[in-house]
C-alpha cells in the first residue's frame, strides 16, 4: 500500500498540472471505488479551479475556489496518470484542466476512496478528527510522543502505527525508522527514554524525507504521476531483507505481528 512518502510524492507530481488551473471535464467511469464516487462530484468540480494541492497522513488533498476539496486515498495499487496516451479499464476518474491536460485515477484493485468534502470541515471529516500530528510537521517531537505513550505497554512499533498516535506512518517507514533508532520493535512503547525517542523522532524524520527525496518505494505496480518508480527500496536497511547481513554483521529476522511482517536486527535493536 502507498505509504505517506508515495502519497506526498504524488501531490507533488499533481502540483505542476493543476495548481491554478480550471478543471474543464470531470468525469467518473464507474459508480465507486472502495465506497461510492460522491453523487455531486462532476457538478461541484466542473469549472471549478484548483487554489492547492496537499497530504494528511495517507490522503491527498485536491482544493478549489468552491471551498471544496477532494480528498483522495490510492488503497492498495491507486495512481495518477498524468497525459496518457489511452483511458484504459483501470481508470477511474479522469479530470481534464482548461489547458488541455488529463489526469486519469487508475487504480485496478479498486481499494482506493474519493471524497468531496468542504475545506472549511476538513479537521472534523471524520477520517482526520481522530488522527495525531503530522510527522513531518512540528508538532511531532520527543514531548509530544513521550506524551502519547506514557503507560502505554504495548509494542513501539504498534503504537507507531496507530494513526492517533502520529498521522501516516505505515510498516515499511516504521521498520526503517526504528532500526535507525536502535529500538526493538516489540519494545514497551511507556518505558522508552525520552533520549531514545529523541533519536526515534528524528529517524522517523530522515527516513520519510530521504524516501520523499527518492520518490517513494516501488511497492507492486506503485509509480508516480510521471509513470516513474520510485527508488528509496534500493537504501532499505531492514525491510524486506530477511536474512540479508545488516551493516553490523547480523542477519536481518523477519516475524510476523499482527498480520504485518516486522524486519529487525536483533542485535542493532536490543531494546
Amino acid at each position: 500500500m502507498p505509504e505517506l512518502p508515495e502519497v506526498e510524492t504524488t501531490v507533488r507530481g499533481l502540483e505542476p498540472v493543476l495548481q491554478g488551473r480550471r478543471l474543464l471535464r470531470v468525469e467518473a467511469r464507474r459508480a465507486d471505488l472502495r465506497r461510492a464516487f460522491p453523487p455531486d462530484l462532476r457538478q461541484r468540480l466542473t469549472g471549478a479551479r484548483v487554489t492547492g494541492l496537499g497530504r494528511r497522513a495517507k490522503y491527498g488533498l485536491i482544493g478549489t475556489d468552491r471551498g471544496d476539496t477532494m480528498v483522495f486515498h490510492l488503497g492498495m495499487s491507486g495512481r495518477w496518470r498524468i497525459d496518457p496516451d489511452d483511458l484504459g479499464t483501470h481508470d477511474h476518474l479522469v479530470l481534464e484542466t482548461e489547458e488541455g491536460r488529463v489526469l486519469a485515477l487508475n487504480d485496478p484493485r479498486r481499494f482506493g476512496s474519493v471524497d468531496l468534502v468542504v475545506t472549511a470541515d476538513l479537521d472534523a471529516w471524520p477520517a482526520f478528527a481522530a488522527l495525531g500530528p503530522e510527522p513531518l510537521g512540528s508538532g511531532f517531537s520527543a514531548d509530544t510522543l513521550l506524551a502519547a505513550l506514557e503507560g502505554r505497554a504495548a509494542p513501539i512499533k504498534a503504537m507507531l502505527l496507530d494513526q492517533r498516535i502520529v498521522a501516516g506512518l505505515g510498516n515499511i517507514y516504521v521498520c526503517e525508522a526504528l532500526h535507525m533508532a536502535g529500538i526493538a520493535p516489540s519494545r514497551a512503547a511507556g518505558r522508552i527514554s525520552r533520549p531514545r525517542l529523541e533519536r526515534l523522532v528524528m529517524a522517523i524524520k530522515d527516513v520519510l524525507a530521504a524516501a520523499i527525496e527518492a520518490g517513494g518505494s516501488t511497492l507492486r505496480d506503485y509509480a508516480r504521476p510521471s509513470g516513474e518508480l520510485g527508488y528509496f527500496s534500493k537504501q532499505w536497511r531492514v525491510y524486506g531483507r530477511e536474512d540479508a547481513p545488516c551493516h553490523c554483521g547480523s542477519p536481518i529476522r523477519r516475524r510476523n505481528d499482527s498480520g504485518r511482517s516486522t524486519f529487525f536486527c536483533p542485535r542493532c535493536q536490543r531494546g
